[in-house]
């Protein structure tokens, strides 16, 4: 189960990066900071 202040688990999505689209995994950041933003509404017509 995912909690606040634990890992996060290992994963991979789709991304817009430097004029396309590409896949990142979590794991490439491994020692960096990460700010995840989620927004579902994206490219929608809502």
């Amino acid at each position: 189960m995912i909690q606040v202040g634990k890992k996060a688990p290992d994963f991979s999505a789709p991304a817009y990066f430097n004029g396309g689209f590409t896949n990142v995994r979590l794991s490439e950041f491994l020692g960096k900071w990460v700010v995840l933003c989620f927004y579902p509404g994206d490219f929608t017509f809502v």
